[in-house]
């Protein structure tokens, strides 16, 4: 997996966390996580970026996937494996 992927999340996030799972079984080793709970300046950035106020938010490459759910749709319809390969 060459793709690098940006997370967006707080500490007490479940959708957080389960995004994170799934990346992880997917083979990706390193996830750069921005704490918008303890840099409340970069929730702004998120915000301006995403157009999105929920964690998580997903960057795979330059890519926006969204949060949680837009992950797993994105897998289960086959299109996740490709944008972490970097394709």
């Amino acid at each position: 997996m060459n793709a690098k992927v940006l997370m967006y999340s707080t500490a007490v996030c479940p959708y957080c966390n389960r995004a994170e799972q799934l990346l992880k079984r997917k083979g990706v080793d390193a996830i750069e996580k921005i704490r918008v709970d303890l840099e409340p300046a970069r929730r702004e950035e998120m915000m301006t970026r995403t157009g999105r106020r929920s964690v998580p938010q997903i960057f795979i490459g330059t890519t926006h996937v969204g949060g949680f759910d837009d992950l797993a749709a994105l897998d289960q319809a086959g299109g996740l494996d490709p944008l972490l390969a970097g394709a």
